[in-house]
């Protein structure tokens, strides 16, 4: 009997992977919906990146972004290694930006090529890449990674060794369409 009872109770708390976990409206014309199966699975390959990365449990990861889907999986991912995620708004300022990345103390950084604002794209890697030359830390030799979001299909500047393809690195293909 306890055996039913477990089953049952396993199977309320894992939903059906196949149902709709997330739906995203963005800019004009452009919706996203993820399963919880496509939601966990994504949560685990960031996780698994953030690891080989060098993110441990009171770890923090800085997370850069809009309100686009990544978002929620960073955090799932942040949450699998018991990591801190820390929130640096897209509305900050590079010397707001500098300050927070600082404080942060954060090695790896989650980011997007750009961002649509009020039917406008509007950069997002580019304050944080401004903020980062400023000195984002101050320790000596931070050696940090940023993971760029592509939401925007827009030329962004890029730093070999440090800035990395969040697709390419999950190995998930591109949502910019």
């Amino acid at each position: 009997m306890t055996s039913e009872h477990a089953d049952d109770a396993r199977e309320a708390q894992e939903p059906d992977a196949s149902r709709i976990a997330l739906t995203w409206t963005g800019e004009p014309g452009r919706q996203e919906e993820l399963t919880h199966g496509m939601l966990l699975d994504q949560a685990e390959r960031a996780a698994a990146v953030l690891r080989r990365l060098g993110v441990r449990a009171g770890d923090r990861v800085a997370v850069h972004l809009p309100l686009v889907p990544e978002s929620v999986i960073a955090t799932l991912a942040c949450g699998r290694l018991d990591a801190i995620r820390t929130t640096l708004p897209v509305s900050l300022t590079v010397p707001e930006l500098v300050a927070r990345t600082r404080e942060s103390s954060a090695r790896v950084l989650i980011t997007a090529d750009a961002a649509f604002w009020d039917g406008a794209v509007r950069p997002v890697k580019a304050l944080l890449d401004h903020a980062l030359a400023r000195g984002g830390t101050s320790a000596p030799a931070v050696d940090r990674t940023v993971l760029v979001v592509n939401r925007c299909s827009r030329p962004v500047s890029w730093k070999p060794g440090r800035d990395l393809w969040w697709h390419e690195a999950l190995g998930v293909p591109s949502a910019a369409r």
